[in-house]
């Protein structure tokens, strides 16, 4: 055998020995079966968007408020009155006993009144408004609120009352003239126990109040 024909052979080998061992494996039966049996993962669905809480409805405005007032007349949402409106009048008897200052009291409602709050003013020689004293506290008023009126104010009722928040130590050094206004009142049900609806005048019991209160605009 020749030279060049031994060589021919050798390279023949070589790239026939490179060929088989570059290409790429193919996978066996049993891995390719693997492969395609093996499940497929799919993404959880998403949940249902939650609805949205209901609102409250709104309470509606009573149509039995007294005159120049509206609202649910509820505790919090009384019937409100603007100005100088007054349900009661309040005048102090310029007697202070034991007890406290005396108030008379009369109510200009059209029904029974069972529950009450007072606010209690107190002004010097001069018309200034004092401050008093409740426990280590000093404030401009006294407020007092609940059943105080022992029993129930029937329309245009008029009595004579103490309350037993305003005591004679609550009132100031110094004091000549002592004002109250009825905040708020409660007016009864049809059994007289229970109060059914509430009528409120915020405007006529500030923190800082002229001798005499809020008085009617002049015409």
């Amino acid at each position: 055998m020749s030279v060049a024909l031994h060589s021919s052979k050798a390279l023949l080998a070589v790239v026939l020995a490179a060929f088989l061992t570059g290409c790429p494996e193919k996978p066996t039966g049993t891995e390719s079966a693997a492969a395609s049996s093996a499940p497929a993962t799919t993404a959880a669905p998403a949940p249902p968007p939650s609805k949205p809480a209901p609102k409250a409805e709104p309470l509606k405005p009573r149509d039995d408020c007294p005159e120049g007032s509206a609202g649910p007349g509820t505790f919090k949402q009384p019937c409100d009155a603007k100005g100088d409106a007054r349900i009661m009048d309040v005048k102090w008897t310029k007697k202070i006993s034991d007890a406290g200052p005396t108030f008379s009291v009369q109510s200009k409602a059209k029904k029974v009144i069972l529950f009450g709050a007072i606010v209690v003013y107190f002004y010097d020689k001069d018309g200034k408004q004092l401050e008093l004293k409740v426990g280590d506290k000093t404030q401009k008023k006294q407020r007092c609120t609940g059943r105080i009126f022992a029993g129930v104010m029937k329309p245009n009722e008029k009595a004579t009352l103490t309350f037993s928040c305003v005591k004679k130590s609550h009132v100031p050094e110094g004091t000549e003239t002592i004002e109250g206004e009825m905040q708020m009142v409660g007016f009864a049900d049809a059994s007289g126990k229970k109060t059914d609806y509430y009528w409120r005048n915020d405007d006529i019991a500030p923190e800082e109040r002229p001798k005499g209160g809020v008085k009617a605009a002049a015409k």
